[in-house]
């Protein structure tokens, strides 16, 4: 595998700066059983007189390379009923880098661990609950309800689609995602993995002291940075896309100010790539040949 020895595994630990990164470990510490997921922040299961304003549905996707040539919102569904939204691969991704921090395990092997896994006998997927999914089911404000049994159903509806999120991320991905999207997801595994230690010096630079002080709480901010970060020096995808993906997937599965911090670390951090690149440029502009 790219840049990953048979003999070691990647792990999660936290550095002398108690910041977040990867070290080689034993094989023999690497435990390749997914975990369950995070669930996306909820709305609060309170009864009635609160408040919300519900979630927008609209999502623009754009495609880079292969899948990132439209600018309008491809399918959900490809025709083997399988996701097609570059916005599953990357969360995808991200519960991936997650279970294998919580694991101490390689990324890219605990992918193609669960990419191989064997189907427990008599085990069956309902490709229904892939088109009940819904990758912007984003928390939000409290909810205003006017009556007991209001507030009843908006909990049942939470459970069902807990349930539904809970069946499809559980699933074996050959069955939910499509090879396009699995082959992105394996390809911003390897650049994460590749890029890890250098992106550590450029989160330390741009993330807020709270979040260096307790890494052991940020493992799923540090990831989302991690992966846009690689997205964007390794992919080659356009910076602003690669932002709206991190501050959406910020707003599903992580709560407060998360979103917010990591747009602005994300906009500060290619703001200093275009600043590195700029200086680089002018450097070699002002090389003198050398006259033979």
């Amino acid at each position: 595998m790219e840049g990953i020895r048979s003999s070691s595994v990647l792990s999660c630990y936290y550095s002398s700066k108690n910041h977040f990164k990867l070290r080689r470990q034993p094989l023999e510490h690497c435990f390749l059983s997914l975990p369950p997921p995070p669930p996306p922040p909820r709305h609060p299961a309170s009864r009635p007189k609160v408040r919300i304003s519900l979630p927008s549905m609209a999502l623009q996707v754009q495609d880079q390379q292969s899948f990132h040539k439209s600018k309008e919102m491809l399918p959900k569904i490809d025709k083997s009923g399988r996701f097609c939204s570059p916005r599953a691969a990357r969360e995808l991704a991200l519960l991936i880098v997650y279970a294998s921090c919580l694991q101490g395990s390689d990324p890219i092997r605990l992918f193609e661990k669960r990419i191989n896994a064997a189907r427990e006998p008599g085990y069956e997927f309902d490709k229904a609950s892939l088109l009940q999914y819904n990758h912007m089911s984003f928390g939000g404000p409290p909810v205003t309800t006017h009556s007991v049994e209001e507030a009843d159903e908006l909990l049942r509806s939470d459970e069902q689609d807990s349930a539904v999120e809970a069946e499809v991320l559980s699933a074996p991905p050959k069955l939910v995602y499509s090879k396009l999207l699995l082959s992105f997801t394996r390809k911003l595994l390897v650049a994460t993995v590749d890029k890890w230690d250098n992106h550590v010096l450029a989160i330390d630079k741009v993330v807020p002291s709270n979040w260096k002080n307790e890494p052991a709480g940020r493992i799923l901010e540090l990831s989302i940075l991690h992966l846009a970060m690689s997205e964007i020096t390794v992919l080659g995808t356009r910076h602003p896309i690669v932002i709206n993906e991190a501050v959406d997937l910020a707003k599903r599965f992580c709560d407060g100010a998360a979103p917010r911090i990591i747009n602005g670390c994300l906009r500060t951090f290619v703001k200093d790539l275009a600043g590195t690149s700029t200086a680089q440029t002018s450097s070699s502009k002002l090389e003198v040949p050398l006259q033979v």
